[in-house]
Parts: C-alpha cells; sequence; structure tokens
C-alpha cells in the first residue's frame, strides 16, 4: 500500500511538532531541577554554649534565607550522633576562646560537603582565622567525588523499566513475568554491587546489603511497570516508564541532595523508586542503615502496589470469558 503525498505532508508537520514536544520534555525535566539547585532548608547543626551558638545561628541565616535548616544541639559529641544518624548534613562547633570548626559528611552528599566548605570560608573570614574542615563520614577514597554512584542513577532506573519491558515481551504468562522480574532484580542487585562496590568502589556497604537494595528497587519499578502492562497494555508501560525516567530520576537527588532540588520536587522524588534506591544505599553503604527507614517502607509500598496491580490484572483475565470461536465457513470441510 502506497502512502499519498498529501497524506505525507500533513504527517511531516506533526511529526516536527511531537519532536519538539519530546525533547522540550526531556530537557525540562533533566536540566530544569540541575540549573535551580541550590541549598532549601539544609539541616546543619550547631554545637556548643547556647549564647554562642545563637550568635552562630544568626550570622548562618545572613544572606541565606532559606538555605539552612539550623538545628542546635548542646556539643560536638551530640553534633557527630546527628550526622551520622543522617539527621543533618554537617555541624558548626563553638567553644569559648576558639574559632569554630566545621564538621561535614561527604558520604551522605560530596556536593553539600564542598557548599558547607565554602560556609567555613565565609566565617574564617569574618573571624580573622582559619575554620577547619574535618569529614566526619567521608566519602569512599577510591571515589571521593560519588561520581560511581551518580553515574548509576539512569542504569538503576532503566534496569526496572528494561526488566518489566523484557519480560512483557517475551513470556505469555503474567505469573511467568513475575518471577522473571524478581530474578533479573536480583541478578541486578548482584551485578550493581559487584561493579561499584567490589570493582569501582563507589560504595562501602556489605556486597550483599548492597544486593539487597538494588534487588528492592528493580523490583519495586518493574513490578508496578508489569502490572499497568498487564492492566492497560503498551500504553500503562509507556507511561509508567516515563514517570521514572522524566521524574524518579532528576529528581532522586542522588547526585546532589533532595534539599538541593527545588521547594517541593526533592520530596516528591524521594517517594519515587529511584530516589528512595539512592537514599537506601547511602544509609547501608556509610552510616549503617541510619535512615533507612522511610526508603524501605517507600521501596516496600511500591513493590506491593505492584503485586496488586498483578493480582488486579490476573483476576480480570479470570473473569473475561474467552471470545467466541469464529463461525466455520460455508463449504468447509467437517472431519468425520
Amino acid at each position: 500500500m502506497s502512502t499519498s503525498p498529501s497524506g505525507t505532508g500533513r504527517r511531516m508537520p506533526a511529526l516536527i511538532a511531537l519532536f519538539a514536544v519530546v525533547l522540550t520534555v526531556l530537557l525540562t525535566a533533566f536540566a530544569w531541577p540541575a540549573v535551580r539547585s541550590q541549598p532549601r532548608d539544609l539541616p546543619v547543626a550547631v554545637a556548643g554554649p547556647p549564647a554562642a551558638t545563637a550568635a552562630l545561628t544568626e550570622s548562618l541565616e545572613v544572606g541565606r534565607a532559606g538555605a539552612l535548616d539550623v538545628r542546635a544541639v548542646p556539643d560536638e559529641a551530640a553534633a557527630v550522633d546527628a550526622i551520622h544518624s543522617r539527621e543533618v548534613y554537617g555541624a558548626v562547633v563553638v567553644a569559648p576562646g576558639a574559632p569554630p570548626r566545621v564538621l561535614v559528611a561527604s558520604a551522605a552528599s560530596p556536593v553539600v560537603a564542598q557548599a558547607l566548605q565554602q560556609v567555613a570560608a565565609g566565617l574564617g573570614a569574618a573571624a580573622g582565622a582559619d575554620v577547619p574542615v574535618e569529614d566526619v563520614v567521608p566519602a569512599p577514597a577510591s571515589d571521593p567525588r560519588g561520581a560511581g554512584l551518580a553515574a548509576g542513577a539512569l542504569p538503576l532506573a532503566v534496569g526496572g523499566i528494561l526488566t518489566a519491558a523484557l519480560t512483557s515481551r517475551l513470556l505469555p504468562r503474567l505469573r511467568q513475568r513475575v518471577l522473571a522480574a524478581a530474578g533479573m532484580a536480583v541478578a541486578g542487585g548482584m551485578v550493581t554491587a559487584t561493579v561499584l562496590g567490589t570493582w569501582l568502589g563507589s560504595l562501602s556497604g556489605g556486597w550483599w546489603a548492597v544486593s539487597g537494595v538494588v534487588a528492592l528497587g528493580i523490583a519495586a519499578t518493574a513490578l508496578v511497570l508489569l502490572g499497568l502492562e498487564a492492566l492497560a497494555g503498551p500504553a500503562g508501560l509507556g507511561v509508567g516508564a516515563a514517570t521514572v525516567v522524566l521524574l524518579g530520576n532528576p529528581l532522586s537527588g542522588i547526585a546532589t541532595a533532595p534539599e538541593l532540588l527545588p521547594a517541593g520536587w526533592g520530596t516528591l522524588g524521594q517517594l519515587l523508586p529511584p530516589g528512595a534506591t539512592g537514599s537506601l544505599l547511602r544509609s547501608v553503604s556509610w552510616f549503617d542503615g541510619a535512615g533507612a527507614g522511610r526508603p524501605v517502607l517507600v521501596l516496600t509500598c511500591w513493590v506491593a502496589a505492584g503485586a496488586l496491580l498483578c493480582v488486579a490484572a490476573a483476576t480480570r483475565r479470570r473473569h473475561t470469558p474467552a471470545p467466541a470461536p469464529a463461525p466455520a465457513e460455508h463449504g468447509a470441510a467437517v472431519p468425520a
């Protein structure tokens, strides 16, 4: 069948417009959060005598309206504990007769640690003395900038999409797809732990812990997409995949921190599988599981939602009557 020139001419503007729309969406999704990245209510502790911490809090907030969420703690030990508990990203410690000291945790976010070093430089300029900076939870020496985890954000997000797409395409039964997705999630976790942990040294947690986190993250995405595909066909899979890539990945905060994303979007990113997976990886890798409760809950809810969608799809299929056989053509041979 040939296509008329007039039909082709009408499709061409629509194709160009569709390309422009898709490219606009992609650029907005990936570039806008990065360009608008800056501290927003970044939790930071101040430790020392009440009078000193009150003055320090006031000086930290000058020129940084809304950037820092300053929390007073009694002493340096409490500040270090808050950092290890992932309640704050860093701390400023003051003592009578001594210049302040700044504590950072580059393992929590190298970008935030660098920003706090700039805060230390500003405090030093105001005090007329150098302000020492101590990294109490350092990033691994083999990857001090956290490049491996940041670069792995997109592959981790795509892993769940690829799992759902392949199983939906190659396996006829929903039960087979779910079982295969579980196996692929486990395999993906093992591969990630081996590449980012054992080989590149970007993750410092136990191999099994990292494998389990990644497997949970892949399963959270894959099961929801499988359920959507089973209920709504390729359109459901496409919408779910677009949500993960266009929202989940750029809003994950893996490369920076959720508090650096535009207001509200960082919180949304932590409610999606890529963001929850990244936060959970940091918790098990460098903070002995501190702060793991929320991302575990988020990923578990996604897995449960995916399971419910798959059950709903299977139930609908069982209650859908099979199509009636086509009537035999007149004159067709009838078997004896």
